[in-house]
């Protein structure tokens, strides 16, 4: 006898969610029932074959018909400030937040993922790392042993932490970028695409380049 699979309403209906929608699809755990989204254009319309409901304002009405799981699908991209706020949204109003694993990931089973996490395809999550809440590792992305990264950070398309890495919550590690091991990013700071991270990055702090270096207005 099958498992009756659990509703999960997500929110945002761009890009993101698009990716969510397809690592969820796959899943014999949950239903997509609905997106919502602020964009009134959306609303009717269909995202990836989901319907978009209406905006957060129905929340509460959802839950009450007994949906109590979602899913963020707004991402961040060096402003985490949206998707933060969605998250405690959600949470506030008694939502189980799910995370989004996609089937080719590698995750090592000494490692710890926090709620809310969405890890996308050929992301490598190695032993004893520590994954956050509301924490993105996009696709192709790779975490190495011992590294941790607090709640609310991106880790970018194809970016590569070597071992013992901590980034602090908020942070944005850009796409293709790479941080030598031991090294330590503060929180709400980013770190340019393709930039190659040899010293400590201090909180709200941008750094680019080749080594990465501050960048000033």
């Amino acid at each position: 006898m099958q498992n009756a699979m659990t509703n999960v309403i997500g929110l945002g209906a761009g890009g993101h969610s698009k990716v969510i929608i397809d690592i969820l699809e796959t899943s014999s755990s949950y239903t997509i029932y609905g997106l919502l989204d602020p964009d009134k254009n959306k609303h009717g319309t269909y995202i990836c074959g989901i319907p978009v409901l209406g905006d957060d304002s129905l929340l509460d009405n959802l839950i009450d018909t007994g949906i109590e799981h979602a899913f963020i699908g707004i991402g961040s991209s060096g402003n985490p400030n949206i998707r933060i706020s969605l998250y405690n949204l959600v949470l506030g109003k008694g939502y189980s937040i799910i995370s989004a694993i996609h089937s080719t990931a590698t995750i090592s089973k000494f490692s710890e993922i926090g709620q809310g996490a969405g890890i996308m395809a050929a992301a490598i999550i190695n032993p004893n790392s520590y994954i956050g809440e509301n924490v993105i590792i996009n696709t192709g992305a790779i975490i190495e042993h011992d590294c941790v990264i607090q709640s609310h950070t991106h880790i970018a398309t194809g970016a590569k932490l070597a071992g013992n890495v901590r980034v602090g919550s908020g942070s944005h590690i850009g796409a293709g970028a790479v941080i030598r091991q031991n090294i330590r990013i503060g929180s709400n700071s980013i770190v340019g695409a393709g930039a190659v991270v040899i010293n400590h990055v201090p909180d709200n702090t941008t750094v680019v380049g080749v080594p990465a270096k501050p960048l000033y207005a």
